[in-house]
């Protein structure tokens, strides 16, 4: 802590404007900010994961799981023309983000709108929109496409289309408006008894927690939601006065206890943040130094909502709720515990003793916390001392088999007696096994957390010691999303950020796997490195899957287009996230990214064509193609060798320039023309890891050469001998220097000065698949304004 503090004298106490003190207070939601760049410094390569990702991950996870605990509850509520689906049909625009909604009450200038239906008009649509209009960076296309969004679901709203919590992560609407909608407008107490149950029970983890940034987000979603519940349960009491003795009365006694229990604490925001910490959020992390700043951001949390002094009571204890320990090492299940004991004589006994323990061990835990919350006794140094030895002695024997399985015994035997073996100290110390079987007995007999949500690390590892089906992706970000699904209730909900890679590489397919088995309804959504990240300092494209589990017959996967964004749109980033239904649009080991029905209709026509690999040569052919294997804004396809030259190796082809070969030069120059095309940079994008450009998407674009009609290959042909031509005249020759290679010379070609050319080629193809004007539209203008750098 002396480093740490140290730091912040370092950093003099605030961070991008926000003050680390507030009238000489500690500000706890900068303390974790800071404490990621002290660890990150150290080199322990974490990340800061910024409010709007842990706000929007955990509101989109909690409050539907809420919702069906509290529809389980109360069925009745959630039925009919006066369900709480009401709330939707009677305000739709008080559930459309204002971001969405920007400009949409002004009618657009008439050179934009003569656009909207003639696509022969949209000349002006590709330039900056006007302020009135737009969210910034916007250009006119852009507005347009969100204003028509916004009034395609507030038709839907209005006509009470939208009957289920998932409709409103779908049509991305302001669900924790909703929620407290709900709760405040409940008329009867039933529905306001099924929330509260639902909000008190509901058990949040994040299995890599680091200082707590997504358990501090999911505090603060429950938060409101518990004082919504409070002010509800108020009303009901005050309706009926003081008459406690009537029927009606004693129907409302469970809300008169809770509200009684708050007399006992400081004040009644105390009480929830106190009530949230002990019952709702739990943690584990390898880092010690994490699990402490955690708990101590919890703290300063509580500790900052009182006043007096004279109010202050012993900080309640959430030792056994945020704990340090790897994840990944240890028994998570008793189907594992189960295995583990399988080869001894006992073994019945065995599992029976270690059950019995535990439940021994869970019983008192939740002694424990209720001491803390429902009790309002002190928790004593005895009471919490005796829980740990009893911890420890189930901990002491899971290690010991556990470590048999490393190979390691736990205790030697010699001439002079036995002990404890050093390679078994320096195994629990290298390994730090948690056992999440004894450490969460009761959430996990009673079929795991609710919700689990997080970041965890991407960090290559081929072997961690224990068996995991998806070993082979060799991430531990694979490990970790595959133990979270162990620990996950089979009606769960859980999120994760995770690189893109996750849903778009052959390598990652048993995680994929594992999505799809497991998946009720899946939503996953992709996001870009350039020109802005979602982590300042990570060049890492990532995806933000959320997952309602239970598997059903018909699975429904959702997804959106690959978001990129200039950093002054940040703010309003997850507010105009738009999904779209590729459920039957099926890729092998990609969920592709789209989001529009524009999109699924292009993917339709495009798969009923044979695939290019057909006609590509299996052996050395005569004509060659080259393409770039790691394209940006452009495709790089042509029909010779660019120049690559090193001081190493003379003149040379580049590593990252890759062969096709085919068997003829009219075939050579079709496909030349076709890799340029802005429809297959627009197929490499929604299938790639849009970082690599693999022979799978090359092999598997639709295009049907052999059909193809003469006309047609000839016009390609020639397009494409025009834009080698132009590519040729816009490249400049450079110079670089590496330590492996020494000088390296080389051709840099810049295909956006060729866009009016590959543009032809598009127009071609559109003819070849039978695209309509909207589809050639939409192809040519793909991610135009990051491709021509619009809207600067």
């Amino acid at each position: 802590f002396a480093q740490l503090f140290g730091f912040f004298e370092q950093y003099q106490w605030h961070l991008d404007d926000r003050p680390l003190r507030n009238d000489n207070e500690i500000n706890p939601d900068v303390l974790g900010y800071i404490f990621e760049k002290y660890i990150n410094q150290k080199q322990m390569g974490a990340y800061y994961t910024k409010e709007d990702i842990t706000e929007y991950i955990s509101k989109s996870t909690i409050i539907p799981c809420l919702f069906d605990k509290a529809r389980t509850g109360c069925k009745i509520a959630f039925e009919g023309d006066a369900s709480v689906w009401q709330l939707l049909r009677d305000d739709p625009d008080r559930y459309i983000y204002a971001a969405v909604k920007k400009g949409v009450d002004l009618d657009v200038p008439e050179e934009i709108a003569v656009g909207v239906d003639d696509v022969s008009k949209r000349a002006e649509w590709n330039r900056l929109s006007s302020e009135a209009y737009a969210l910034p960076t916007e250009i006119w296309r852009e507005t347009v496409a969100r204003r028509q969004r916004y009034e395609t679901v507030r038709a839907k709203l209005a006509k009470g289309d939208v009957r289920d919590i998932n409709d409103l992560i779908t049509y991305n609407l302001n669900i924790r408006q909703f929620a407290q909608d709900v709760i405040e407008s409940c008329e009867g107490s039933e529905l306001l008894g099924a929330f509260w149950k639902a909000i008190t029970e509901v058990t949040v983890l994040d299995p890599t927690c680091g200082s707590g940034a997504f358990l501090f987000a999911a505090l603060n979603i429950l938060e409101p939601l518990y004082e919504a519940c409070l002010d509800r349960m108020q009303v009901f009491l005050d309706e009926i006065g003081d008459n406690s003795e009537s029927r009606r009365s004693r129907r409302y006694n469970a809300f008169r206890e809770v509200l009684d229990r708050i007399a006992e604490h400081p004040n009644r925001r105390y009480f929830i943040l106190k009530s949230i910490v002990i019952n709702n959020l739990y943690g584990v992390d390898i880092m010690e130094e994490a699990v402490e700043i955690c708990k101590l951001r919890l703290f300063l949390k509580m500790v900052a909502q009182i006043v007096d002094v004279r109010q202050v009571e012993p900080l309640p204890d959430i030792d056994f709720n945020v704990q340090a320990g790897n994840t990944l090492v240890g028994y998570a299940t008793y189907e594992e515990v189960k295995a583990a004991v399988a080869g001894k004589l006992d073994f019945d006994d065995t599992l029976q003793r270690i059950e019995e323990k535990a439940e021994d061990v869970e019983h008192r835990f939740e002694q424990f916390r209720l001491q803390q919350t429902t009790l309002g006794g002190d928790v004593t140094l005895a009471a919490k001392q005796a829980l740990r030895d009893r911890l420890q002695v189930l901990e002491d024997e899971l290690n010991g088999y556990l470590a048999g399985e490393y190979g390691i015994k736990q205790l030697t035997h010699n001439k002079y007696g036995g002990g404890v073996n050093r390679a078994y100290q320096d195994w629990l110390s290298t390994h730090k096994p948690f056992h999440w079987f004894i450490a969460f007995y009761g959430i996990l007999k009673n079929g795991g957390f609710d919700v689990i949500i997080g970041n965890p690390p991407y960090v290559e590892s081929k072997n961690i010691g224990q068996e995991y089906k998806t070993k082979s992706c060799g991430n531990l970000y694979a490990f970790v999303f595959e133990r979270s699904f162990q620990l996950l209730q089979k009606k769960g909900w859980k999120s994760m950020i995770i690189p893109v890679s996750a849903y778009s590489t052959d390598r990652m397919e048993p995680l994929q796997d594992l999505f799809h088995q497991c998946k009720r309804v899946g939503w996953v959504q992709t996001y870009d490195v350039f020109p802005s990240k979602l982590f300042v300092g990570a060049k890492q494209r990532l995806a933000i899957y959320i997952v309602q589990r239970s598997p059903r017959s018909s699975p429904l996967l959702y997804a959106t287009r690959y978001n990129k964004w200039r950093e002054q749109f940040r703010e309003h980033l997850f507010a105009v996230i738009e999904h779209a239904n590729v459920t039957q649009i099926t890729f092998q080991n990609s969920v592709p990214k789209i989001s529009s029905e524009i999109e699924q209709r292009i993917w339709k026509k495009l798969i009923q064509f044979p695939i290019l690999g057909r006609d590509l040569a299996t052996r050395r052919a005569p004509y060659i193609v080259y393409f770039h294997n790691a394209p940006y804004y452009f495709m790089r396809a042509m029909d010779f060798a660019p120049y690559f030259w090193n001081e190493r190796d003379g003149k040379r082809i580049s590593t990252q320039v890759k062969p096709l070969y085919l068997t003829t030069e009219l075939n050579a120059s079709v496909i030349t023309a076709a890799l340029n095309s802005s429809l297959f940079y627009w197929w490499y994008v929604i299938l790639s890891d849009c970082r690599h450009l693999n022979l799978r998407e090359i092999k598997s674009f639709p295009i049907g050469i052999d059909g193809m009609a003469a006309e047609v290959k000839q016009s390609l042909s020639r397009i494409s001998d025009n834009l080698m031509t132009d590519l040729k005249r816009h490249a400049q020759r450079k110079e670089t220097t590496y330590k492996t290679t020494g000088r390296v010379v080389y051709d840099e070609f810049y295909p956006r000065h060729s866009k009016h050319i590959i543009d032809k080629i598009d127009r071609v193809l559109a003819e070849h698949y039978g695209f309509t004007d909207e589809e050639l539209d939409f192809i040519i203008n793909y991610d135009i304004k990051y491709r021509m750098g619009l809207g600067n």
